[in-house]
C-alpha cells in the first residue's frame, strides 16, 4: 500500500512537471494561435476628428500632434528622432526630413531654398 502511494505521489509530480513545461511553451509560442492579429487602423480620418474634437486647449491645437501651445510655431514636430524643426518667421514653422550627417544641415537647405540657391 505505502509502494502505491509512493508512486501515485511520483506520478503526480511528474504530470504537473510535464503541465507546466507545456504551459510555459504555450505562452511562449503564442498559445496555440488563440491571440488575435491587430487590426490595421481605418482608411478614413474619423478617429483623428475624433481626437481632435475631443482635445482641449485654450491656446493653439497643433494639428499635426494634437500638442497645445501658446503659438502655431511652437508646435513640436511629429517624429523629432527624423525631423528637424525651422521657423520661416512671421509665426511659420516646418518640419521636415533631417537633411543629412550634420546638425542643422535641413536648415541650411531651407534657407538656400529660400533664396533660390537650391
Amino acid at each position: 500500500m505505502k509502494l502505491l502511494a509512493t508512486l501515485f505521489l511520483l506520478m503526480s509530480a511528474l504530470m504537473s512537471s510535464a503541465s507546466a513545461q507545456f504551459q510555459f511553451f504555450e505562452q511562449m509560442f503564442g498559445g496555440g494561435g488563440q491571440q488575435a492579429a491587430p487590426q490595421n487602423v481605418r482608411s478614413d480620418s474619423e478617429w483623428y476628428k475624433q481626437q481632435y474634437d475631443s482635445a482641449h486647449c485654450t491656446n493653439y491645437l497643433c494639428p499635426g500632434t494634437l500638442s497645445c501651445v501658446h503659438f502655431p510655431h511652437h508646435c513640436p514636430c511629429a517624429h523629432p528622432e527624423v525631423e528637424d524643426k525651422v521657423e520661416l518667421g512671421d509665426g511659420i514653422a516646418i518640419c521636415a526630413s533631417k537633411g543629412g550627417w550634420k546638425d542643422g544641415e535641413m536648415a541650411r537647405k531651407v534657407e538656400l531654398a529660400r533664396k533660390g540657391l537650391l
